[in-house]
């Protein structure tokens, strides 16, 4: 029987869920679907899993993933999976290499993509700062362990399981992390849930007030070429590309913005895609629908003054 284990980030929990396309992809034919939750709290979840395993954390504990990591490798003993997947949000980074040292095996991390050639299962991954994509294969018995980034895959199927559901209170160890304060982060907009993004890149450097402009006017988010991010200009978390975030908006807006394969790696699952640049034969231009060759500067200009004219004569 074909075991498949995968963790739910209890503060992520969508892409968690999107892990299941991940192990479709990975397994051929059926498989059983079981599901960690660390959280006493009763999060609604879809019933798409056959067993979920809810670990109850003490009140104002913190999450630690070295015992997270401890408990699902007794699990791993009990059950025998043939794959193991966590997503790639900033707690699974620190449970994923702890989880994989106590199993003995590879980790692959940051995975966005998964296919097979001639029955062996390959995945792909970023490496050398998203410049190089890396094709590692799985030999061997050891189970298939991978992190997962987030916002590439998406289980549009929604298989309905039976999902039973087991509680179960960890012994407490000795604390390895002591939290001593918590700092809480400016709430901000997640680039990634933003439906329309208007992004900046190297041939706009100096007008990304504008960009951010415009994309107030159309009811979107700023986001930004690797290039700008490395600048200073733009600030990291709107990076986008395989270094940065994976994002799948309607509608993706692209000024200045070649398209080196990491960026356009980020973007794949962007439903339109409109590029400015004064090269119409720059590597974006065959993804887009749309493509104006000119200066992105001056195209800013331009749309931003007739959205304004547009809303003033309503």
């Amino acid at each position: 029987m074909i075991r498949c284990l995968i963790y739910i980030d209890p503060s992520e929990t969508e892409c968690s869920l999107d892990l299941i396309e991940a192990a479709r992809q990975l397994h051929e034919g059926p498989f059983e679907l079981t599901g960690v939750l660390c959280d006493r709290r009763e999060i609604p979840l879809p019933r798409v899993l056959d067993r979920l395993i809810q670990i109850e954390q003490p009140d104002n504990a913190y999450l630690d993933p070295a015992q997270v990591a401890k408990t699902m490798h007794e699990r791993y003993r009990a059950n025998g999976y043939t794959s193991i997947l966590i997503p790639a949000t900033p707690f699974g980074r620190m449970l994923a290499p702890r989880l994989a040292m106590l199993l003995g095996t590879g980790l692959v991390a940051d995975i966005t993509q998964i296919r097979r050639n001639n029955g062996v299962v390959e995945v792909i991954r970023p490496a050398y700062s998203g410049s190089l994509m890396a094709c590692i294969r799985f030999v061997g018995d050891g189970p298939m362990m991978m992190s997962v980034r987030p916002n590439v895959f998406h289980d549009m199927v929604k298989e309905i399981r039976a999902m039973q559901i087991e509680h179960l209170v960890p012994q407490l160890g000795e604390k390895r992390i002591e939290r001593v304060w918590v700092q809480r982060k400016q709430i901000s907009c997640d680039i990634r849930e933003s439906e329309v993004l208007v992004s900046g890149g190297g041939g706009i450097a100096k007008s990304f007030a504008k960009i951010e402009r415009l994309a107030k006017l159309l009811g979107g988010q700023a986001s930004a070429s690797r290039k700008l991010v490395d600048a200073g200009i733009a600030p990291r978390s709107i990076q986008v590309g395989q270094s940065g975030k994976t994002v799948s908006p309607e509608l993706y807006i692209a000024l200045g913005i070649n398209g080196a394969i990491q960026h356009i790696e980020g973007i794949k699952q962007t439903k339109h895609i409109i590029s400015v640049n004064i090269n119409k034969d720059a590597p974006l231009g065959s993804l887009s629908d749309i493509v104006v060759e000119g200066d992105a500067d001056r195209f800013l200009d331009l749309l931003i003054r007739r959205i304004q004219q547009y809303q003033q004569s309503e």
